[in-house]
């Protein structure tokens, strides 16, 4: 079947056509990132549900080469930020510079101001510079000087760091996390992907015979589309019970909030379509109750991610599963 390009969908895109971009760009990314289908899936769900994604792992296992492929699919414009302590709010977002010539101040855009956003290693960011991704990841936006700029639309920050390294680090705070609608983490790749990517199979080789299936005109109207994916109330009532389950629980202190709830939501819708359908199952919420909620809880007893993940997959499997 002849691979869709950009000129196969239409402006103005029905589910049909949305479900094979989607399944277009996941082929490419899953062609650089070899081995590794449920993190390709999961930053496409992500994406497509107008989210951010978090990647916790070691340094190597492919964090930057995916944030790469996915830009590179769907043809937006991609930009790179290397978090260390000294970086500045200023650095993200842009500076107003004043030119004597024209007496006048121009603003001179950061790297936010991009399609796709790679903040490698954020938590080597002080907390002043994390902030500063606050409101580029909730409202799309940055303020300088007084003045409010709209990010490009569609706009997809994705942040990693490593778990195991503290040194020189600041955690993210509960506000900064729950900005991220998923958070995986990639792994080691099995022995016959690792052979096939030292015999140049995938990986930065595959990356640089990459070519766009979409732009992003057509990816915001795809994410447009996700939004318009059916819910049935039943399966809603689903989520709203997993969320429940996370703030009455006894050994939680902080629950899911509402965003939470909204955002497992709209990552179910993006799954559905990857899956092709128009409808959302409550298997497309137990799937993704975990990467999309675990992060967001605060246990009494101090938990790394890892343990948040095992706490909450317990939890669910406790919350009954509704059927038609």
């Amino acid at each position: 079947m002849q691979t869709p390009t950009s000129e196969s969908f239409a402006p103005d895109l029905g589910l049909e056509a949305a479900a094979s971009l989607a399944t277009a760009v996941r082929e490419r990314v899953e062609g650089v990132l070899r081995g590794k289908p449920e993190p390709v899936t999961l930053a496409l769900v992500a994406l497509l549900s107008g989210g951010h994604l978090l990647v916790e792992d070691v340094p190597g296992v492919g964090k930057t080469l995916l944030a790469k492929a996915l830009a590179r699919s769907i043809g937006g414009v991609f930009h790179r930020v290397q978090c260390t302590p000294d970086l500045l709010p200023s650095e993200l977002t842009g500076v107003s510079v004043f030119h004597l010539a024209g007496n006048e101040w121009e603003f001179r855009p950061g790297p936010l101001f991009a399609h796709v956003v790679l903040v490698d290693e954020l938590n080597r960011a002080t907390p002043r510079t994390q902030s500063a991704l606050l409101e580029a990841m909730e409202e799309r936006q940055v303020t300088v000087d007084g003045v409010t700029r709209e990010l490009p639309h569609p706009f997809f920050l994705v942040a990693t760091q490593n778990p195991y390294e503290t040194t020189g680090t600041f955690p993210l705070v509960e506000g900064q996390l729950d900005r991220f609608s998923v958070v995986t983490h990639i792994g080691p790749p099995d022995p016959a992907t690792e052979r096939a990517l030292l015999l140049g199979e995938g990986g930065e080789d595959a990356l640089a015979d990459l070519t766009r299936v979409s732009d992003p005109l057509v990816l915001a109207d795809a994410i447009a589309t996700v939004r318009r994916i059916h819910c049935e109330p039943s399966v809603a009532d689903y989520v709203i019970a997993i969320a429940n389950a996370t703030r009455t629980n006894p050994d939680v202190a902080i629950g899911a909030s509402p965003r939470a709830s909204l955002a497992l939501l709209h990552a179910a819708q993006a799954h559905a379509l990857l899956d092709g359908r128009s409808y959302v199952v409550p298997d497309d919420v137990k799937h993704l109750a975990v990467p999309v909620l675990a992060h967001r809880l605060m246990l009494r007893d101090p938990a790394t991610l890892r343990e948040a993940q095992a706490f909450l997959v317990s939890l669910v499997e406790s919350v009954p599963v509704p059927h038609p």
